[in-house]
């Protein structure tokens, strides 16, 4: 069986994280990468002992390189399970989600770091929760789990409680949700999250958000509330849907900015280099 494709992430500032790992942190004294000087008293270690810098103290104290050491760093993902999570499009959301998952996890697992897992829909799902693990496929029966789930929960109000489950530790937490909840809540939802490094990763379906034809008769389905109706399309009505949907956009975009956060967003199914270009593009 071939192992997922990896994905290269990173946070921009230095980890605190105390397990070794391979993320620059300001933890360590016997690391690679040089952090300052400390006194021989503070750091007992005369291997690192620096001539030079001894000879310029102005106090004639001993000064000793410290250099920090990589740490880890804890990875989670937090998950909407709502039902229009559900839309079986040309690449079913929750097919994404169970390869990011499947992608995610195995990259934790090279970088020594730590993965957990929370879904939610109105509540937080106890069979979608997965503590913080260093393991090798720990994530495997999320995965499985995913792909045979059928969504019906009628929000995704659950999300906002996520935040319980992860640790006090800054960790680094890809949301994944399709974001169409109203702006209020979602600026809720990242303020919930906003003590980590949050990267808010979109799964949309072009089916989902195109336009039909021109004119006609179309059944309309609300994904969360299942309500159906029926709906006479015409331009004038095809000019309002695009006017609303370009209206949303830009409120979602907004509320992300306004927090300094840029989405990553999949419409055609997981791709672990998109991932990668994210962080290091």
């Amino acid at each position: 069986m071939l192992s997922p494709r990896e994905i290269h992430y990173r946070v921009g500032a230095a980890v605190r994280g105390a397990f070794p790992g391979r993320h620059r942190s300001v933890r360590g004294s016997s690391g690679f990468e040089f952090r300052g000087h400390a006194s021989l008293m503070d750091v007992p270690d005369a291997r690192r002992l620096d001539l030079r810098a001894s000879l310029l103290d102005p106090f004639e104290q001993w000064r000793v390189r410290v250099q920090s050491e990589r740490r880890a760093i804890p990875v989670a993902m937090v998950a909407d399970l709502s039902a229009s999570m559900g839309f079986d499009g040309a690449c079913p959301k929750l097919q994404v989600m169970a390869d990011f998952v499947d992608s995610l996890s195995w990259s934790a697992w090279r970088n020594a770091d730590s993965f957990s897992f929370i879904g939610a829909d109105t509540q937080v799902r106890r069979e979608f929760v997965l503590p913080p693990s260093r393991a090798r496929g720990v994530a495997a029966d999320i995965s499985t789990a995913l792909r045979q789930w059928t969504p019906e929960g009628t929000s995704a109000q659950g999300l906002l409680d996520a935040h319980r489950y992860l640790g006090r530790h800054r960790t680094l937490v890809f949301l994944l949700s399709d974001f169409l909840l109203p702006a209020a809540q979602l600026a809720q939802l990242l303020d919930s999250l906003s003590v980590h490094h949050v990267v808010p990763v979109a799964l949309w379906d072009r089916r989902e958000l195109s336009l039909t034809a021109q004119r006609g008769l179309v059944r309309l389905i609300d994904p969360e509330s299942g309500r159906r109706r029926l709906l006479w399309w015409r331009p004038a009505v095809r000019a309002r849907w695009a006017e609303r949907q370009r209206a949303w956009r830009d409120e979602f975009l907004g509320v992300l900015r306004s927090r300094r956060l840029e989405p990553l967003v999949f419409e055609d199914g997981f791709d672990a280099d998109a991932v990668t270009r994210y962080f290091h593009g």
